[in-house]
């Protein structure tokens, strides 16, 4: 067992960013009592919000540009299939701070929401992971370009349920109340 004071060297000698989260803070997160209350880690640093923000805004410019082209019959399958062309950094900043919005406007511990590889948050009210699993019983899986087009509203949750680009397991599989952001 490693002491207090070893560990508090220990946290000396690691990134600053990585040595924020502390024994007290881990303990006090156990309880439920720490900021935050479903025990996960943040999906977006908080000086990261701004860059989180201007990705969201260009992703969402880049994705009208592409729906610009679309129209009539086409306007549906065009819809599903946009995929704007940014880099990495700036697509999964657009997914964390999309999902950092989301975890604020429904928190909880019920329904985990994956958009690999870029973040994973928990939301909504309901039944918590147990200690032994840390997955709660609702798990929806979603590839970044669907999540982005649904957060910003160019489709629907049905349509791309419908389209097969929705994975969601549990009986709260369904997020259309809460999307668009």
């Amino acid at each position: 067992m490693v002491s207090r004071a070893e560990a508090d060297a220990f946290l000396l000698i690691i990134p600053s960013e990585v040595a924020h989260f502390t024994r007290d803070d881990n303990q006090q997160r156990k309880g439920g009592r720490g900021p935050r209350d479903n025990g996960s880690m943040a999906v977006i640093r908080e000086q990261d919000l701004g860059k989180g923000r201007d990705a969201w805004h260009a992703w969402r410019e880049a994705a009208e540009a592409v729906i610009g082209g679309i129209s009539g019959e086409q306007a549906r399958a065009g819809r599903l299939g946009v995929t704007p062309a940014l880099p990495r950094p700036i697509m999964a900043m657009a997914v964390r701070y999309t999902l950092h919005l989301l975890e604020r406007k429904a928190p909880g511990p019920g329904v985990e929401v994956r958009v690999a590889p870029w973040g994973a948050i928990k939301i909504l009210d309901g039944p918590a992971s147990d200690p032994h699993n840390l997955t709660p019983p609702d798990v929806i899986e979603l590839d970044p370009d669907v999540w982005l087009r649904l957060a910003a509203g160019i489709t629907t949750w049905s349509e791309e349920k419908q389209a097969g680009h929705i994975s969601a397991v549990g009986e709260r599989d369904d997020l259309s109340d809460l999307l668009p952001l």
